[in-house]
């Protein structure tokens, strides 16, 4: 979701036992072309307690290279005439394609972990991945999915909406129930704004890869 401008290449895969023979992690029904969730994004700062509503909607999923896609809506934008939506491309975190540590938008190795230790999901991995960068582990049968993703541009407004999409969202997904918490780095925004989101039954609409058509 963007945030309010404040004023005043590729991440290294990993390299254990073969990597490349690894399966993709395990797909969940949740985490799927079309599902959409529903929850915040605390915003306050120093000056003022903030929350924003934000709804998200998974466009495209490919879970063999680790990406996927979607949309973000924010609701209740106060420099805002209409809700404010964003599209959005992810990173998933399966020790195939992408690792623990992002490499870039700013970000260093212990930005990284002072926001993937925010997860208590991520306390059991957090010692494998100081130690090697996580290079033996095997997350394709773990409950939780890690992922990154980053705003790419406005869809209905202009970019001099008063807003940024510089950072981006460390991720977290519970595959029992759908439930998606994460955290917005931007070295200019105010630190660890928290997103958390709750699937929403309703009919799915979206695409799969390779072929696909954004509806």
């Amino acid at each position: 979701m963007p945030v309010r401008v404040v004023e005043n290449n590729a991440p290294a895969q990993i390299s254990g036992n073969d990597p490349g023979n690894r399966s993709p992690l395990p797909p969940s029904s949740l985490l799927a072309a079309g599902q959409a969730f529903s929850g915040t994004q605390n915003v306050s700062n120093q000056q003022k307690e903030e929350a924003w509503r934000v709804n998200v909607q998974i466009q495209g999923i490919d879970l063999e290279h680790g990406y996927l896609c979607g949309t973000m809506e924010a609701l209740n934008v106060p420099m805002a005439d209409t809700p404010v939506i964003t599209f959005w491309e992810g990173e998933i975190v399966d020790g195939k394609n992408y690792t623990f540590y992002t490499g870039k938008w700013e970000a260093t190795r212990e930005d990284d972990m002072r926001h993937w230790s925010k997860f208590p999901s991520f306390a059991p991995l957090q010692g494998q991945v100081e130690s090697d960068g996580g290079r033996q582990l095997d997350l394709s049968n773990y409950p939780y999915i890690f992922m990154r993703w980053k705003e790419q541009y406005f869809v209905n407004v202009g970019t001099d909406c008063g807003l940024t999409i510089a950072g981006f969202y460390y991720v977290c997904f519970s595959c029992s129930d759908g439930s998606i918490s994460g955290f917005y780095y931007d070295p200019n925004s105010s630190p660890f704004q928290k997103l958390e989101l709750k699937t929403v039954n309703e009919g799915r609409s979206g695409f799969s890869f390779s072929s696909y058509e954004l509806q």
